[in-house]
């Protein structure tokens, strides 16, 4: 520095300011470094330019929260990044209200490593590399789906209403014997086993139901009774019952082993109904309408598990499958901590321009942190009092 000049804090109070003359490209330049408050500036950043623009979003909300505008120059000055050679840097870090000067040491990282660092990345990179968790929860789900439509086979057989109880809500809707259901809240029934699946999971109070009866097709609407029962396993749950029996159409059951490209087709409609189903449920839960007896954590997952693998090596595939949807689906949620709440991070950055701040993501975190620990305490009170 050439000579001392008056600082924009107090000049009365610093006497370690300095400004250095000099041209650039044949025009004056001037640059600015206070070594008792640690500010610094130049000629570059005048009133309304650019470069005070770019400065000013290259930069961190402290750094800008701490500019002073120099109405004598005309400029706007900044804390001073001090660079110390090899030896690291001294950049401002904490609150407005409650900053220090942090020291960081240069660590020297060899070009084919700073590749590898993820912090370092492209935005598409990173967002990509964090979609990777819950695609690969979804790629599971559809290799088990697949290979059990492809070996073992997927049921295609109608299902026929074979007894109606009297003033069930099938008979108050309508519905008469030997009725073919073709589609339940608008879900198609490609299946005898997806009757009483799409009753339980219709999000709405009155479901549609369509039948083929004399080759024609009607729409009815029922209002389920829901009543206590137990689940395959023996477990107690809430049922949606109308009051109906059903039998195969053709009195035989109809399995079909089926080609590579339907079996994953099927198993990408599989994975949406449970998440189109899963989002209805959370939706009901912020309604207050939602069953919250249904939500399980660890000791669930594990007791259904182990009742499963009673009904063979299938069943136990399957469970494994929807399990893995649940989790692929869950961590997708825009909540800190998780996969989603990370890209919902890069959202604001893409949105913004710039990463948040680090005291805004903390303060994310700690709300994420809050939330996952309820529902862990929530899930397992619910697995403990089921049990």
């Amino acid at each position: 520095m050439e000579e001392k000049t008056n600082c924009p804090c107090d000049a009365n109070l610093y006497d370690n300011c300095f400004v250095e003359k000099t041209e650039i490209e044949g025009k004056p330049f001037e640059s600015y470094m206070c070594f008792d408050c640690g500010m610094t500036s130049n000629s570059y950043l005048a009133f309304d330019s650019d470069k005070l623009e770019e400065y000013t979003k290259s930069h961190s909300e402290l750094m800008n929260d701490l500019k002073i505008m120099d109405k004598e120059r005309g400029i706007v000055w900044f804390p001073s990044v001090i660079n110390m050679g090899e030896k690291g840097i001294i950049y401002p870090d904490g609150k407005l209200t409650d900053w220090y000067w942090h020291y960081a040491k240069v660590v020297d990282i060899p070009e084919e490593d700073r590749e590898k660092l993820f912090v370092l990345k492209p935005l598409y990179q990173r967002v990509l590399i964090v979609f990777g968790g819950p695609l690969a929860n979804f790629l599971l789900a559809i290799i088990i789906f697949s290979c059990i439509y492809m070996f073992v086979g997927k049921d295609f057989t109608p299902a026929k209403i074979e007894e109606i109880s009297i003033e069930s809500p099938a008979q108050k809707a309508g519905l008469k014997p030997n009725d073919i259901i073709t589609s339940i809240d608008g879900n198609k029934v490609k299946s005898i086993l997806e009757v009483s699946m799409f009753i339980n999971t219709a999000s709405s109070e009155k479901i549609s139901i369509k039948v083929l009866r004399n080759e024609k097709e009607l729409t009815v609407f029922a209002k389920p009774n829901i009543v206590d029962g137990k689940d395959a396993f023996g477990n107690p749950i809430k049922k949606r019952v109308i009051g109906i029996k059903i039998a195969p159409a053709n009195n035989e059951f109809n399995k079909q082993k089926l080609g590579p490209t339907k079996a994953i087709y099927y198993s990408f409609k599989e994975i949406w109904f449970v998440t189109k189903t899963t989002i209805k449920f959370i939706g009901s839960l912020f309604q207050g309408k939602g069953d919250t007896s249904q939500l399980g954590g660890p000791i669930k997952i594990a007791k259904i598990s182990g009742q499963v693998m009673e009904f063979g090596i299938l069943a136990f595939l399957s469970t494994i499958a929807y399990i893995s949807i649940s989790l692929g689906l869950v961590n997708l949620f825009p909540i800190p901590l998780l996969d989603g709440g990370h890209l919902m991070f890069y959202l604001f950055e893409k949105i913004l321009g710039r990463p948040l701040k680090q005291s805004t993501q903390e303060a994310f975190f700690r709300i994420g942190l809050f939330l996952l620990l309820s529902l862990m305490i929530f899930t397992t009170f619910n697995d403990l009092k089921y049990w």
